[in-house]
């Protein structure tokens, strides 16, 4: 008896496990009718398909790299040339007045204006201080009022030295300020130092608990100093009235050696003009060897990220830019005066051997204090015009590389577009990949499918044939 033949079932996509790496999902066809390796045809096939697409993707990663670094560049270079505008800022010379002492411990002096200059000879015979009285504290039984100086003060029931204390010092109305120096001791002194004229700290305390000890009360006193022999008097050991346009802060007794005031004629601040050349010169390092590492960094073919800027000649071109602008000479500039290497900024001496530091062989710069500090004692407004110039011609040259529309973030913005512009090619060529790789996987499906059916249909021809043979 006859009988249909049996197919064997369809190899569906769900019974997948092959993966194509930037595809995403899996697919697998079994092979079981073939014999086939189909997993390896189809994974091989599209590996050569899949070709152009890393190729994009490295080419996407490479650019995005470049921009990482060029955008950390173009920052580094904004600062540097912040920095260098701010050398040519005129209130980095603005004027003041130097006043020193010879004994800071006992006088010091600061300039309020117009300072007389010159050298004055200071004795402090005695300090201002502020007038007090002691108690002897007792914490009161019942709630009352204690009258100081005509201010009232609540104490209550009980209360305790620390609170009374804190109370007097909290209220703005008194002219006095509490100290506790033991569990039972309060001792009350002005707010103002001085000599006081009449009566001091008087309290009125009918609630006991403040009881006077009388021998220790001191009234207050004025500082006694002399300025080049001239007696003066202060309640205050600020003293702004000894020497025009200087406050004297008197700090201890001189005995017979007078600390000498020194005044100095208005300059600009030499350690402020110092300090922002070494910013400046900091961040010139910084900049030059971030650059530098970029440039010599070569190529990895194991990793993409290096060496993008291998070599790169507008980052080469700035380089050199930059080294020459910090020697070329500006114009209209003093006599001795043309270049920053005429206020101390070099690249550093060589050493007594004639050697040259690895530093100076970088590009490295460095400041020479001395010379500034010689070239700002004699010659103050040319060291200005020569920061002036530099810094505006500096500032130009960087500014045009690393400035919002400068030649750096046009770099980038271009950049920026073609990674873009990558970024809708790979994904239109994932979906075409995908594409394919799903009608390689329903080709093999359909010829495993048909394979099967021929050999189910041969299976039950050869069964009928062996039926029909004589037996």
């Amino acid at each position: 008896m006859s009988t249909t033949p049996t197919t064997s079932s369809a190899i569906t996509t769900s019974q997948t496990g092959y993966l194509l790496g930037n595809l995403g999902g899996t697919v697998q066809v079994t092979g079981l009718a073939s014999g086939l390796n189909t997993d390896q045809i189809i994974s091989e096939e599209m590996a050569i398909y899949n070709q152009p697409l890393v190729a994009l993707q490295n080419q996407q990663t490479t650019l995005t790299d470049t921009n990482t670094q060029l955008t950390s560049i173009q920052t580094a270079l904004q600062t540097l040339a912040a920095d260098a505008q701010a050398l040519g800022d005129p209130s980095l010379f603005d004027t003041s007045q130097t006043v020193t002492s010879s004994d800071p411990t006992l006088v010091t002096g600061t300039t309020t204006s117009g300072a007389a200059v010159g050298g004055y000879q200071v004795s402090v015979t005695q300090l201002a201080n502020a007038a007090s009285r002691t108690y002897t504290f007792s914490s009161p039984s019942a709630a009352g009022t204690i009258t100081i100086d005509g201010q009232s003060v609540s104490v209550s029931a009980g209360e305790s030295i620390s609170s009374l204390v804190a109370s007097i010092n909290s209220n703005g109305n008194l002219d006095v300020y509490a100290a506790a120096t033991n569990s039972n001791t309060v001792v009350l002194s002005d707010r103002a130092t001085g000599q006081q004229t009449g009566s001091y700290i008087q309290v009125s305390d009918p609630t006991g608990t403040l009881t006077e000890q009388t021998s220790l009360a001191y009234a207050g006193q004025n500082a006694l100093y002399s300025v080049d022999g001239t007696a003066g008097s202060s309640a205050s050991n600020q003293v702004t009235s000894a020497i025009p346009g200087v406050t004297l802060t008197l700090s201890g007794v001189t005995g017979s050696n007078p600390v000498t005031i020194t005044v100095g004629a208005p300059a600009a601040s030499e350690a402020n003009v110092q300090a922002a050349i070494n910013t400046f010169i900091t961040q010139y390092n910084s900049v030059i060897s971030q650059i530098q590492t970029q440039l010599s960094q070569a190529p990895s073919s194991s990793d993409l990220s290096q060496g993008t800027l291998y070599q790169d000649p507008s980052l080469t071109s700035l380089l050199a830019s930059m080294r020459e602008a910090m020697y070329t000479p500006g114009s209209g500039l003093p006599s001795g005066l043309a270049s920053m290497l005429d206020i101390g900024v070099s690249t550093g001496a060589t050493t007594g051997s004639g050697a040259v530091s690895q530093s100076a062989l970088a590009g490295d710069l460095t400041l020479n204090s001395a010379t500034l500090s010689s070239q700002m004692a004699s010659n103050p407004s040319g060291v200005q015009a020569v920061l002036n110039s530099w810094s505006i011609s500096f500032s130009e040259l960087v500014n045009n590389e690393a400035a919002p529309g400068g030649t750096i973030d046009q770099r980038i913005q271009g950049d920026d577009q073609q990674i873009s512009q990558l970024g809708n090619q790979i994904t239109a060529m994932q979906q075409s990949l995908a594409d394919k790789q799903n009608q390689l996987v329903q080709e093999f499906a359909q010829m495993e499918a048909a394979l099967s059916q021929n050999q189910s249909t041969a299976s039950w021809l050869t069964s009928q044939i062996s039926q029909l043979a004589p037996p």
